[in-house]
């Protein structure tokens, strides 16, 4: 069961919250009731719940306070729901700041209400609890692994159908819908210039929250981070037939005008067609970031239509170059890198009239840089100090030599960074490698799988593997595999056969035999000696 902490100085609004819900059916229970923020913050130590339902006006600390110290303290859990006595904007952006779930009017505040807030409560806290369990089992590099499978979804940078299957697979995504159609969205925040790098992140991933939860309502959908100015959408649907111009250009409307009122920023989105594939999601992307293009203050979003189907023949195509970058992003391969970046690079400056098809090319390297490679955001942040404002510098920008000139910085720093910390970042593979191992020996195992769902190619892995473990592949998956027999066979009293069967090994014979070629020893005799000494001690 969830765990939940009320935290409010007003004895009714504690009791009104335990009695307006059969907490039961949430699989909720109430861990606590405090009376002012430091109480509270103290029942988190000693309870840690998932959910915090605090009011905003509080003595000794108030709930805002509670929240950034909580956060400071355990991160992004437990989540936290607002109430106040009356509606103040201030507050509302203060409270989005920690990423609070809901923020309740007292005033207005029923069972329908709370009901709606728990349940976005919960949901948010499985996706974070998935990201987290992600994180801690192994997978690629720093960033979430979600979002790199989805950056490589809407650029095409699949090897083959195969390794799409094997990676959506591992994130637990089935793609069994017959429609798929993308957005591209830009948050603009003209009346934010002089806010420094930590609120402006706050901003960003506030309004993110805000949007993503009123996207949400109206359509199912995937939201995926591009930086800290612009994210993509990609919608699911069970036909074709469902795509609906109306309910799209209302669920964004929708969106700006939330994230508008509460944050003062603009919501600009371009939506492309609906495709019936998941490998062809690139194309509505595509299609969506050319309408993009297109928005204005006085129509904010703007689907793809078959008339702008000659302007996409101009636009910057980055799977052509999908090999070069795949490579120099996953192996930190910096000659394949510096080559591929010098080519596009002379590819700009060889068109000086197309400065859209530039701009676009760039953005595209650039959300990949920070979504594929280990602390994205950080490196290029690093490599864009000389900018006031950073990498985002880029739009500002208005003629192609601008744009060269800072890919130029781009290509540069990036190989400065990969070269200077291409060994560590190598041995965080192998590490993130042998933990999926681990964590998923008792399935059958082979170097094609596990290189495609960490996006290597099986000769890379295979010789990245050799290198570091002074290991082969099969050899350290054979020895994880009878580690684990070992204590399978010894603390579990499995039988020989049911140990192999578990392990995925194809038969009891030759996981005896791989047994014995590890341990010297055959299972039995393994048993017997380890059982004897054990006796013997005894």
């Amino acid at each position: 069961m969830k765990k939940l902490l009320i935290a409010d100085d007003e004895p009714l609004v504690q009791i009104g919250i335990k009695s307006m819900l059969n907490w039961a059916d949430y699989d909720i229970e109430i861990c606590g009731t405090a009376v002012n923020g430091k109480n509270a913050l103290e029942m988190i130590a000693e309870y840690s719940p998932e959910i915090v339902i605090s009011d905003i006006r509080m003595p000794i600390m108030n709930g805002l306070e509670l929240a950034k110290a909580s956060r400071d303290t355990y991160g992004r859990i437990p989540l936290f729901i607002f109430l106040t006595s009356y509606e103040e904007f201030q507050l509302i952006k203060e409270a989005m700041s920690y990423e609070a779930v809901d923020y309740l009017i007292k005033l207005e505040l029923n069972a329908d209400s709370l009901s709606e807030a728990v349940k976005k409560a919960l949901s948010r806290l499985d996706s974070l609890q998935v990201s987290m369990e992600y994180k801690s089992s192994g997978r690629p590099l720093l960033q979430s692994y979600y979002e790199k499978f989805f950056m490589r979804l809407l650029h095409n940078l699949f090897d083959s159908e195969e390794q799409f299957s094997l990676q959506a697979k591992d994130v637990k995504l089935d793609f069994i819908e017959n429609c798929y159609f993308a957005a591209f969205c830009e948050i603009r925040e003209d009346g934010h210039k002089d806010m420094d790098y930590t609120k402006l992140m706050n901003l960003y991933n506030s309004t993110l929250q805000m949007a993503k939860e009123i996207i949400g309502k109206h359509l199912p959908s995937y939201i995926i981070s591009l930086d800290m100015k612009h994210f993509a959408v990609v919608f699911h649907l069970p036909e074709e037939e469902d795509f609906n111009e109306g309910i799209i250009s209302r669920c964004f409307s929708n969106a700006a005008e939330m994230v508008h009122n509460y944050f003062n920023v603009t919501l600009f989105t371009g939506v492309g067609t609906p495709v019936s594939h998941p490998l062809k999601i690139s194309e509505s992307y595509q299609e969506a970031r050319q309408a993009f293009s297109k928005a204005t203050e006085e129509a904010a979003v703007v689907i793809f239509t078959a008339s702008d189907t000659a302007f996409m023949r101009n636009a910057f195509n980055i799977t052509v170059f999908k090999n070069e970058i795949t490579k120099a992003f996953n192996e930190f391969d910096t000659d394949v890198l510096y080559k591929t970046m010098t080519e596009i690079i002379e590819l700009f400056e060889s068109h000086p009239m197309r400065f859209s098809q530039a701009a676009d090319g760039a953005c595209n390297i650039l959300y990949l840089a920070l979504s594929l490679l280990p602390d994205g955001e950080k490196n290029m942040m690093d490599i864009f100090s000389s900018y006031s404002d950073g990498y985002r510098s880029i739009y500002r920008f208005t003629n192609v030599e601008q744009i060269s000139e800072w890919m130029v910085i781009f290509r540069d720093g990036l190989c400065k960074v990969l070269k200077s910390k291409r060994k560590t970042y190598k041995a965080h593979v192998i590490t993130n490698v042998q933990k999926y191992i681990n964590n998923h020996i008792t399935e059958k195992l082979s170097l094609n799988e596990v290189a495609g769902i960490f996006g290597l190619s099986p000769n890379y892995l295979s010789i990245l593997f050799k290198k570091n473990c002074r290991l082969g592949f099969s050899e350290y998956i054979a020895q994880a595999k009878i580690n684990k027999a070992k204590s399978l066979l010894l603390e579990q009293d499995m039988k020989i056969y049911e140990a192999a069967d578990q392990l995925g090994f194809e038969s009891a014979f030759y996981f005896s035999k791989v047994f014995k070629k590890v341990t010297g020893l055959s299972p039995r005799e393994y048993i017997q000696q380890n059982t004897i000494k054990t006796y013997d001690e005894n």
